[in-house]
């Protein structure tokens, strides 16, 4: 094996994903598991389930997950990189803890972990620290060798992230009908998140208004814009937008939502719209629901013609993307020479979570940063 596919020092890779629930009696249990310790009844979840039932009780994040395991296995092969590849997820099987507990049973001590999220966020990112922290004290309380375990940094600009979207921008733009294509309107989505969270988003001194979180998803969207505008010669309006609020309605969250910014473009004269999920890594229930069905309901209720995106999911540029970071985490962790690779105004994202970057209100150990109890 050559240098550039030497993993060392590492010897697993884990994808890690929230989870979904898989038929319809798991629809409940599973909203447990998300919304444990909040003391929310049980028949309130059933009704947030609603989406899910509409969908047979059935989130498509699992299958879409085991297309990019089985995308990452067959990437990592054909290009001569010998590093197994395991999946858990946060709130449903196969569990986190599951899985870490085979990883250490199979003999690996230094895992690299791929998070489904891409950008900076609590929720993006330090939660699945700290998950990796509880699942990591069970491995330690069991008498398991705890692995030493490191996060891949924020992907938002790679180019085997950004690509497969631009073109998923000019599809759907080709998909228009001729007469409003030119005059068509971008919208990049994102899942909201309170304003206290995303203002504190980030390395502390990227807390501001927004933060990391909405500093990186302008980012994004700026340079899809503008490969849109080299390909075909036309500038088309965009706005980041946002969909997927959950909390109270007391609670400032960020805006706008998906469904009011396509009223307020119809309504300015905009001939028809593309939505692009930019803050999803695939087309999970929220995408489904939320731009797909409640989104687009709103649209053909507005008479405005839209389109939606498709996300990156298993796109073999992702799973070469994923190769690189890899490789380029191995090589800084090694001291070999490496040269990151990203796109846009801010570079290369941090390897190490430094203290104090995306914090939650109840302070919880988490792995994977320079505040962990695993170094």
């Amino acid at each position: 094996m050559s240098d550039a596919l030497d993993a060392s020092p590492y010897d697993a890779l884990l994808l890690l994903s929230f989870g979904g629930p898989e038929g319809p009696d798991d629809v409940v249990p599973f909203l447990e598991n998300v919304t444990r310790g909040r003391g929310i009844p049980k028949e309130r979840l059933k009704e947030v389930g609603q989406h899910y039932f509409l969908f047979g009780g059935v989130s498509p994040i699992n299958d879409q997950n085991r297309a990019l395991l089985d995308a990452l296995r067959k990437d990592f092969a054909a290009h001569g990189l010998d590093l197994p590849v395991y999946w858990g997820n946060r709130n449903w099987a196969p569990y986190l803890t599951d899985t870490l507990r085979d990883i250490v049973r199979d003999g690996h001590r230094r895992v690299l972990v791929l998070a489904t999220s891409a950008y900076a966020s609590y929720s993006g990112c330090r939660q699945y620290r700290e998950n990796l922290a509880e699942s990591l004290a069970v491995l330690a309380s069991e008498g398991l060798d705890v692995p030493r375990v490191d996060k891949l940094r924020h992907y938002f600009n790679h180019p085997g992230f950004v690509g497969p979207m631009i073109d998923g921008v000019l599809k759907s733009l080709a998909d228009l009908p001729g007469d409003v294509r030119e005059g068509a309107h971008l919208a990049f989505t994102t899942h909201s998140i309170p304003t206290a969270a995303a203002d504190t988003s980030g390395r502390v001194e990227d807390h501001g208004d927004g933060g990391a979180y909405v500093e990186e998803h302008l980012d994004v969207a700026r340079l899809i814009a503008d490969a849109v505008r080299e390909e075909t010669g036309i500038e088309h309006p965009w706005q980041l937008v946002y969909q997927s609020r959950s909390g109270a309605p007391s609670t400032p969250w960020l805006e706008p939502d998906i469904c009011d910014h396509l009223e307020e473009r119809q309504a300015a004269g905009a001939p028809a719209l593309v939505m692009i999920p930019i803050g999803f890594v695939s087309d999970h229930m929220e995408v489904l629901y939320d731009l797909d069905t409640e989104a687009e309901a709103k649209a053909a209720e507005l008479g405005l013609p839209v389109r939606r995106s498709a996300t990156v999911g298993a796109d073999p540029r992702f799973a070469a993307a994923v190769r690189d970071l890899v490789l380029e985490r191995a090589g800084k962790e090694s001291g070999r020479p490496v040269t990151p690779c990203a796109l846009g105004a801010l570079g290369a994202s941090h390897d190490l979570c430094p203290v104090g970057c995306c914090p939650s209100r109840v302070t919880k150990p988490a792995a994977a940063g320079a505040d962990s109890p695993y170094a």
